[in-house]
């Protein structure tokens, strides 16, 4: 592919992406005045400076315009980064430093969620209007789950259904769920990275207490 190629197909990616932000903020900021049945596709649209079609492209309904894009909410570099960090470790064995860039890479998501503070307001108004799309909006759907599942275990050089690696999304995606319902919870005021840290550190106490694996006898005896 030619340096112009690339540079084009980037424009036009960027344009892509701009627009998909267009309409969620729209959409978000619609539904947190006045509810997700108190407005249109079409209000939306006219607000983004779109038509009804290319709505429809990005987005199959408001709700998918409020979540938004995966793409934009979870930036390649992040989980770019993430992936090198298993390329010293032999296929089919779990890298020593799995649970440490684990905790690396919700504290990047996390710093990326608070970023933006007129983007946070947006969510909590949406929240408070429509508090049914709250798992939505910040916990993984069953989609993203498999997709991280996967590059969990391409990271590692082991199965999808690996062991370590279900563990690893069933514990991320509820540690993650638990810490954005109370961030965006009524009154906290506490910043996401926190609340984030002390349910990894929480998570972490408890599989550190002393725990006997070996079958337990049978109440009946041997057999």
């Amino acid at each position: 592919m030619t340096n112009s190629a690339t540079i084009e197909g980037g424009l036009r990616e960027r344009k892509r992406a701009a627009t998909r932000a267009a309409i969620t903020g729209v959409a978000r900021t619609l539904t947190a005045g006045r509810g997700l049945n108190g407005y249109t596709v079409e209000e939306v649209c006219e607000r983004a400076g779109i038509s009804r079609r290319t709505f429809f492209n990005y987005f199959p309904s408001k709700e998918d315009a409020i979540i938004g894009h995966v793409a934009d909410e979870l930036p390649a570099e992040i989980f770019e980064d993430f992936i090198r960090g298993g390329e010293a470790t032999p296929d089919g064995e779990i890298s020593p430093n799995l649970f440490q860039d684990l905790v690396t890479l919700l504290l990047r998501l996390s710093e990326r969620m608070s970023s933006s503070e007129e983007e946070t307001r947006q969510l909590i108004g949406v929240i408070q209007k429509e508090p049914q799309l709250m798992l939505k909006i910040i916990g993984a759907s069953d989609e993203r789950e498999a997709d991280f599942s996967r590059m969990l275990a391409a990271r590692e050089g082991v199965a999808p259904d690996h062991p370590v690696v279900r563990m690893a999304v069933v514990l991320l995606a509820s540690i993650s769920r638990k810490s954005s319902m109370a961030y965006f919870s009524e009154g906290n005021t506490r910043p996401h990275k926190e609340l984030l840290l002390e349910n990894i550190a929480a998570a972490r106490a408890l599989f550190s207490l002393p725990c006997d694996l070996s079958p337990s006898p049978s109440p009946e005896g041997p057999q």
